[in-house]
């Protein structure tokens, strides 16, 4: 694998709502409305990513993969969220994403190491993560990565349209937390 993991800066939130948006046009087509899909727009989310971003991070990581000087994928990890907002001592993996010709090539397993090496370093005990329920492809990536459906399932709702996501969890430990750093 030739790409290199390193933490998120601001000049980087063009690229990441260029690779969020794409990944999700790739991800999601047959899965969500696809006028929805065609509506995400780049420069809107890149705005909305470093207002995020820049209003302070808190506990939550963002990391980008990099391959000649282009960022080609991005995720966040941070403290799992109850429904009503509030933290508990579980770790999320919020998002994963690269931009589609990338993928299958390796960084999509680099970027899921280090969030999970990063999760584990910060003391979480249990990394989790929502995905789409028939999202088949990131469901296969994620199980081969430790993670398995823990049976929750949560309703998403999509410009009118039910796409229902299904909850993963894997238990962390301290060799996780020493995983290689694929950078």
């Amino acid at each position: 694998m030739d790409a290199r993991i390193r933490d998120m800066t601001a000049d980087d939130c063009h690229a990441v709502a260029t690779v969020r948006v794409r990944g999700w046009q790739f991800a999601y087509a047959g899965l969500m409305p696809q006028p929805y899909l065609d509506a995400l727009d780049i420069e809107a989310q890149a705005a909305r990513r470093r207002e995020v971003f820049e209003g302070g991070r808190g506990k939550v990581v963002n990391v980008v993969a990099e391959r000649d000087g282009e960022v080609i994928g991005w995720g966040c990890c941070g403290p799992y969220r109850e429904d009503d907002g509030s933290p508990t001592a579980d770790g999320e993996l919020y998002a994963l994403y690269l931009l589609p010709e990338h993928l299958s090539t390796g960084v999509g397993r680099a970027l899921a190491a280090e969030l999970t090496a990063r999760a584990a370093t910060a003391g979480f005990p249990v990394l989790r993560l929502w995905v789409l329920k028939e999202n088949a492809r990131a469901r296969r990536f994620y199980e081969k990565a430790g993670f398995a459906a823990d049976g929750a399932e949560e309703p998403f709702e999509v410009d009118g349209v039910l796409v229902p996501e299904v909850r993963y969890s894997r238990p962390l430990s301290a060799t996780d937390a020493a995983a290689p750093n694929f950078g």
